[in-house]
């Protein structure tokens, strides 16, 4: 575990075939040996073939991870609640990460990155959005939320230095239009738009 943890702080992207004596590497009495093989994933980072960026994780992300870990993407989850990471599927394409400040980690994401705000409110949604929309260029940017809610984000924005144009370039309401408000329709709905704007990029 400590070798693993190792290689993904690295950045590694290369296996590793170890073998460790169990006496003198690991301190067993019984003696003998043990290879083990170390696979790194690349899980939502620059290498990654369709990153997904999520911010939240509540019951609309609850639904939505199941869905997109199916999928051929990388996910990253952002939270800072960690009991609500935990409730998520483990998955070898997803990748969860507590973060007292998720806004933080917006420098950090791939320029390939799809950006997802679904979090617990328009108060911790907004500084990720503002962060997105003045320091990168993803190529797409979904909120959660209503239309009432995407105009007050767009004046905040605006009144903190975004140009109009700019302020305006997010889907909220995120997702296709049809369904209900049930989390796992609301996922679809979302889903849906995501592969629809990456096979358009793709043309």
């Amino acid at each position: 575990m400590a070798l693993a943890r190792e290689m993904l702080d690295a950045g590694a992207a290369q296996p590793a075939f170890v073998n460790w004596a169990l006496k003198t590497d690991v301190g067993m009495t019984c003696g003998g040996s043990v290879k083990l093989y170390f696979e790194p994933h690349v899980a939502g980072g620059a290498g990654a073939k369709w990153p997904i960026w999520i911010f939240g994780a509540g019951h609309v992300v609850q639904a939505l991870v199941p869905v997109l870990a199916a999928l051929d993407c990388q996910l990253t989850v952002v939270d800072p609640r960690r009991e609500w990471l935990d409730r998520l599927p483990r998955a070898r394409n997803a990748r969860y990460v507590q973060a007292e400040l998720p806004e933080d980690l917006v420098p950090t994401m791939p320029d390939h990155a799809f950006l997802l705000c679904l979090t617990k409110g328009h108060a911790s949604d907004r500084p990720v959005l503002q962060r997105a929309l003045a320091e990168r260029n993803f190529p797409f940017v979904g909120v959660i939320g209503s239309d009432a809610k995407a105009k007050v984000l767009q004046k905040e924005l605006i009144a903190a230095g975004l140009p109009a144009k700019r302020a305006k370039e997010f889907h909220c309401p995120v997702g296709l239009p049809f369904g209900n408000n049930d989390p796992r329709e609301i996922a679809l709905s979302i889903v849906a738009q995501l592969l629809t704007e990456r096979d358009r990029l793709k043309r």
